[in-house]
């Protein structure tokens, strides 16, 4: 995609804000990620996809929202659009949760495609996906339609394991979407149902595939690098919890052959738990407090990466 100045003369980006464990701060990000980008003038649509535990509206100080994720779920001529709600804040906008379907986590196949398809050309220059905890198949398909799939983690070992689990699964779930293309589905298979190291490498399955076509290898080789994802350290407390990013983006790399994006550290600070009490995000509540400074610069980093120049 050509750079470009002007945000209404390009298409829409997704980012989708995944994890893998709960309780890291997630909501938080997409939430203050929202009204960040909305303040440097783009029309941002949050989407509340944690299916089963949706909490978005609680982060902005949005009221029980009279039409969520599940009226449009369970109604199969509705549209999606009929489920936007306002959040006060100019140029953003909210699709809240699927609070009353007790099993909107486990939606079924059609259900979920019609959902990403109609997400897909929503008419906005950001649409954020607030995902569930964890890497269930549901959770992995949100991620990986993103253009920009944000991986959030605590500078804790028991966070950084979680979320290499979840971005290697995430990795195995677009190679299982383009498997019979490159006629690999046996290894995919193999590396699904292999516990620790025995799963194939993304250099290995293109090897693999180099051997009865070069062609196809190149555009595999293509598509493998251009899964990337960025990184993003919740809740850092010391210099030394920064470094954690560096580390996790060197295991990636050393391990799986494949690049991943620093995007920051968000500081730990007493306002951000403030915030979330009062129900403000912490980017309009205290502008300059460390933490609503960490999520302005991943802001700033998206916006520079796709080429958007802010007002």
């Amino acid at each position: 995609m050509e750079p470009t100045g002007t945000a209404r003369a390009r298409p829409h980006r997704i980012i989708a804000v995944g994890g893998g464990k709960g309780g890291i701060g997630k909501s938080l990000v997409s939430s203050n990620l929202g009204v960040a980008l909305a303040a440097r003038g783009q029309r941002v649509l949050l989407v509340d996809a944690d299916l089963g535990g949706a909490n978005l509206h609680t982060c902005l100080g949005v009221g029980q929202p009279t039409a969520t994720l599940s009226d449009f779920l369970l109604r199969p001529k509705s549209r999606l659009e009929d489920v936007i709600v306002p959040t006060g804040v100019p140029n953003l906008s909210l699709i809240a949760g699927a609070l009353d379907v007790l099993d909107a986590a486990n939606i079924k196949y059609a259900h979920k495609q019609r959902l990403l398809r109609s997400l897909q050309t929503q008419s906005v220059d950001y649409l954020i996906l607030d995902l569930g905890a964890g890497s269930s198949f549901n959770t992995l398909d949100f991620f990986i339609i993103a253009d920009h799939g944000v991986l959030v983690l605590l500078p804790e070992p028991t966070s950084v394991e979680n979320a290499y689990r979840f971005v290697k699964a995430a990795f195995f779930r677009r190679l299982q979407q383009v498997e019979s293309e490159y006629g690999i589905e046996r290894l995919v298979e193999r590396a699904l149902s292999t516990r620790e190291g025995a799963s194939r490498t993304p250099l290995e399955i293109v090897q693999h595939v180099r051997q009865t076509s070069p062609t196809l290898a190149a555009k595999l080789e293509k598509e493998l690098a251009a899964f990337r994802v960025k990184l993003v350290l919740n809740q850092a407390r010391t210099d030394a919890d920064v470094k954690v990013n560096a580390a996790v983006v060197s295991a990636w790399k050393k391990f799986f052959g494949l690049e991943m994006d620093d995007f920051g550290a968000i500081r730990y600070d007493d306002e951000a738990w403030r915030a979330v009490r009062k129900r403000r995000p912490i980017v309009l509540d205290k502008p300059d407090s460390p933490s609503a400074l960490g999520i302005q610069s991943i802001a700033d980093r998206l916006l520079a990466l796709d080429g958007v120049t802010s007002p």
